[in-house]
């Protein structure tokens, strides 16, 4: 794709981005099902989960894409989702029976806002948990949790000291556990993962209930950034099951699919990933599912922007100048402006999503 078309699908602003995304449905002829979530964005505009159907209304079989359930990495998303709404009528003629489902920016303020969390600082993929049992508990995030946010930014070299030793002891599977396996115990926190369902994840819920009522079969490509080498999609596999599944999603999406229990990708397990809902929402279905994810930076300049962007939400009053240079890091380290890198995720995400239809047709 020609660096200018690419760039009007993949935007910098969430107001600019829901527009494009709005606008692609209505010239292709897609009806749009808006949930409002009633809290203003960054610009003042307002913000929203979108979803959108495109193939017949009683397909069996279903491609469903997700963006921006970590706010800031919608911006990745939402570009694939317009592209693949450009590309929608060639993706489906040869797919009869099928559809494609678009969920538009499942986390919108954190979209909007350039956070990685929602609207109570919680992160989504450790909020679908089930709420009427015990919340694990996380001693390890404890520990830490005062030295990864000191009450100054930057840190001392004493607190980068104290945190380093404590990591380095617990060796990097434990320690990369710790810090982003998900916790519910400090609100205030990284990675939290809330002590109730969140807007996102009921709505979200509603919506697997809603389009899912003919599917028999559902692929499902969830979009993320952040992890492992720049512009490389890591296909993570991402269901419960990890027999049948992982061996038909291997065969759909290559014997590259990683595995965070096996301990192949470069993500970890955690509490809550968002595809715990599918089998409460839609036990019947047979579902395949990948997350996609694109390296950016390296990972400790991530984590270093996470941060430091959650000590700039405990503290407001940062000099304007600070505010503005952590906000740009947090950006840059989920969403490269780079031409090069925007090409190499719409060409895998479109190889992705390719092979997930052929998929839904070879294993009918």
């Amino acid at each position: 794709m020609k660096p200018d078309v690419l760039n009007s699908l993949f935007l910098r602003s969430y107001r600019d981005a829901r527009q494009r995304f709005l606008s692609l449905t209505q010239e292709r002829g897609l009806s749009v099902t808006t949930h409002d979530l009633g809290v203003p964005g960054r610009d003042g505009e307002a913000l929203a989960m979108d979803v959108t159907w495109d193939g017949p209304v009683d397909a069996s079989h279903v491609l469903l894409t997700t963006s921006g359930v970590h706010g800031v990495e919608g911006f990745c998303g939402s570009g694939v989702q317009c592209g693949l709404l450009a590309s929608g009528v060639e993706l489906l003629k040869d797919a009869p029976d099928t559809a494609i489902v678009h969920v538009h920016a499942v986390n919108p303020y954190g979209f909007s806002h350039w956070r990685r969390v929602n609207e109570d600082n919680i992160d989504l993929n450790r909020n679908f948990v089930d709420f009427d049992q015990p919340l694990p508990q996380k001693p390890d995030y404890a520990a830490l949790h005062a030295l990864l946010l000191p009450m100054q930014w930057p840190p001392s070299e004493a607190n980068e000291f104290a945190m380093r030793a404590m990591l380095t002891e617990w060796g990097p599977r434990r320690a990369q556990l710790a810090v982003t396996g998900g916790q519910h115990g400090h609100a205030d926190g990284l990675f939290y993962g809330g002590l109730k369902a969140s807007w996102s994840n009921r709505v979200f819920r509603s919506v697997l209930r809603q389009f899912t009522v003919h599917c028999q079969q559902l692929a499902w490509i969830d979009i993320h950034t952040g992890l492992g080498p720049y512009g490389v999609g890591e296909r993570i596999f991402a269901c419960n099951d990890g027999g049948e599944s992982l061996t038909r999603a291997r065969r759909w999406w290559g014997e590259g699919v990683t595995s965070v229990t096996t301990g192949s990708s470069n993500s970890i397990p955690m509490t809550g990933p968002i595809q715990m809902a599918v089998d409460a929402e839609c036990p019947r279905v047979k579902y395949t599912g990948i997350c996609l994810e694109f390296g950016t930076v390296p990972s400790a300049q991530m984590h270093w922007a996470l941060r430091a962007d959650q000590w700039l939400a405990l503290h407001p009053g940062a000099l304007p100048a600070q505010a503005k240079q952590i906000k740009a890091d947090l950006l840059a380290a989920f969403y490269p402006d780079s031409d090069d890198w925007r090409q190499r995720v719409w060409a895998q995400s479109l190889e992705a999503c390719a092979q997930g239809i052929l998929g839904l047709q070879s294993d009918d």
